[in-house]
């Protein structure tokens, strides 16, 4: 997502500096494919930008906006920081908080929609004092939307869409495998079409790239679970990152997106994303297909 975000960027005219220190081979990859000029360390980072934007897994989003205060006490500045990390609200305002105390400002945000390498499939809410000033940014084919001045709104927008966006594919892969471990997935899907075509329409490659990205997902459920307590509801998305931990340990959830063969079949998906055959007289274990 951060590579395509700065692609949009640098289309838009502005200059787009990121470090690769510490970071994967991918991530090289992927930042040389966006022509984002990397500097070596980020102290650079923060010093050569007006603006920094935090585009991460959501459990290392508290610990990056430590980094950026101390790289920027340490390089003597200054930048508007922005979070578009699916966080939870409470999360936002700590990260808001912290960052607050070293003489920073944050502008909470949070991105909708599959990485803007294609133009208008993808939208950035905004919220905060200085909301406005980020929403100025020149963005091709993104949509940015200012929620309200209060940190943590655009965050919360996020929350309720992933819920939705992510939970449905985590009930459609327990579901389908299910259906795999009893044998009617053909009479499953059927019915689903009929009632649903939408949601089984590429449901082969959506299941496979959503597998790849479970790792990154389970965090990001467990803020939901974070958001919906505070609103008194049960812990539901507790068990959502339950799922995704599983999907994670399978062999599809090594690979990365763009590995994907185009052509792959939801028998093959299902195959790669089933628990492990029961163990000879165990009973009541997950691999004995979801209850």
């Amino acid at each position: 997502m951060g590579s395509a975000v700065a692609h949009a960027l640098a289309q838009g005219g502005a200059r787009v500096v990121a470090t690769l220190a510490g970071r994967s081979p991918r991530t090289a990859r992927l930042a040389a494919k966006a022509e984002v000029e990397c500097v070596p360390g980020l102290e650079d980072v923060v010093r050569e930008s007006d603006v920094v934007l935090s585009i991460a897994p959501p459990e290392r989003a508290e610990a990056i906006a430590g980094e950026l205060a101390r790289a920027a006490a340490q390089a003597g500045a200054r930048p508007l920081v922005a979070d578009l990390n699916a966080i939870a609200p409470e999360t936002v305002r700590r990260i808001g908080g912290s960052l607050a105390a070293s003489g920073l400002e944050l502008v909470d945000g949070s991105i909708s929609g599959p990485p803007p390498w294609r133009a208008d499939t993808t939208r950035i809410y905004l919220s905060g004092p200085r909301a406005p000033e980020l929403a100025a940014l020149a963005l091709p084919g993104v949509r940015l939307v200012v929620v309200g001045p209060e940190l943590g709104t655009a965050s919360a927008v996020k929350m309720c869409t992933a819920s939705v966006y992510k939970g449905t594919t985590a009930l459609l892969a327990q579901a389908l495998l299910t259906a795999r471990h009893q044998g009617v997935v053909g009479y499953v899907l059927g019915d689903l079409e009929e009632s649903l075509p939408e949601l089984v329409d590429g449901v082969a490659l959506g299941l496979a790239r959503s597998a790849t990205k479970s790792g990154r997902y389970v965090a990001e459920m467990r803020e939901i679970a974070t958001t919906q307590a505070a609103a008194g509801l049960p812990a539901l998305f507790e068990a959502m990152a339950e799922v995704y931990a599983e999907l994670s340990l399978r062999p599809v959830a090594r690979k990365a997106p763009e590995e994907l063969p185009a052509d792959l079949s939801l028998e093959q998906v299902l195959d790669s994303l089933a628990p492990e055959p029961a163990e000879p007289g165990r009973t009541g274990s997950r691999a004995d297909g979801a209850g």
